[in-house]
C-alpha cells in the first residue's frame, strides 16, 4: 500500500493581489518521482516555494510525513528532511564547489556522517571532487546543477523538490541530469519535479500533474500523460 510522504490540500498563495494557487490538491508517496507541468506562470515554482516555506500559504495545508508544516519556517523543514533546488541552482559564487557542498551540511554536526555524505555526492558527481577547490562561479551551467544538487544531497533528504533542473542545459546534459535523477530516486529519496521539458519528465516519473493558472486541470500516470499528445500541446506548448 502507498504511503503519503508529502499531501497538500487545497493550497492557496498570493503574490500581492495576484492569485498564483487557487485550492490545489495532490499526494507525493514515498519513493515515487512526481512531476508538476505546466506553461510559464502556471504556478508550479511557486508550488515548491510554498512547500518548502520560502513563500507562505495564504490557505491550506502542508503535511509532511505526517506533520503539518505549513507555518514552519524553511530552516525547520529542511531539518526534517525536505529540500528544495530551487529554479536557477543558486550556487554560492565566490567560494569554492567543496564550501558550497559543506554549507548543505550545516544542520549536521557528526563530522563523521559529514565525510561521508561528501564522499557519495563525490562518487556520483566526480567532476566535482576533481574541481573542489575551483571557484563554483566559473562552473558551466550542467556543472552549477549538478552542485546544486550534490549540495541538497549533503542534508540526506527524504523528499527533494527540484526546480527546472534542465534548464539551459544541452541535450546531452538534460539526459545526465536525468540519469542521476533516477539514481537518487532509486537510492530512496522521494522526488516532486518542475520540469519544462514534459515528455522527458513524463519519462522519469511515476504521475504528474498539469497546472494551468494556478489550478491542477489535469492528473494521472506518467504514461497515460506522455501518450497523450492533446495534453502536451493544449497544456505544455509542444
Amino acid at each position: 500500500m502507498s504511503e503519503p510522504i508529502l499531501e497538500i490540500e487545497n493550497l492557496e498563495t498570493y503574490y500581492g493581489k495576484i492569485h498564483a494557487l487557487r485550492s490545489i490538491s495532490f499526494t507525493v508517496n514515498k519513493g515515487e518521482i512526481v512531476t508538476l507541468l505546466g506553461a510559464n506562470g502556471a504556478g508550479k515554482s511557486t508550488t515548491l516555494r510554498t512547500i518548502s516555506g520560502l513563500t507562505r500559504a495564504s490557505g491550506g495545508t502542508v503535511r509532511f510525513l505526517g506533520e503539518d508544516i505549513t507555518r514552519k519556517a524553511a530552516h525547520d523543514i529542511v531539518k526534517m528532511g525536505l529540500i528544495h533546488v530551487p529554479e536557477g541552482r543558486k550556487i554560492f559564487k565566490g567560494m569554492t564547489i567543496l564550501e558550497n557542498l559543506e554549507l548543505g551540511s550545516f544542520t549536521l554536526t557528526d563530522e563523521d556522517e559529514r565525510a561521508r555524505r561528501l564522499q557519495h555526492v563525490f562518487e556520483i558527481f566526480p567532476v566535482l571532487r576533481e574541481r573542489r577547490h575551483r571557484d563554483s562561479a566559473f562552473l558551466s551551467g550542467g556543472e552549477q546543477q549538478m552542485l546544486a544538487i550534490g549540495r541538497s544531497m549533503m542534508t540526506n533528504p527524504r523528499l527533494l523538490l527540484l526546480d527546472e533542473p534542465s534548464m539551459g542545459l544541452a541535450p546531452f546534459l538534460v539526459q545526465e541530469i536525468m540519469r542521476i535523477i533516477v539514481k537518487l530516486n532509486r537510492e530512496g529519496v522521494t522526488i516532486l519535479l518542475v520540469e519544462q521539458n514534459a515528455k522527458v519528465a513524463l519519462k522519469l516519473a511515476n504521475c504528474g500533474y498539469v497546472l494551468e493558472t494556478g489550478r491542477i486541470v489535469i492528473q494521472g500516470d506518467a504514461e497515460t500523460l506522455r501518450r497523450d499528445e492533446s495534453i502536451i500541446k493544449a497544456y505544455l506548448g509542444e
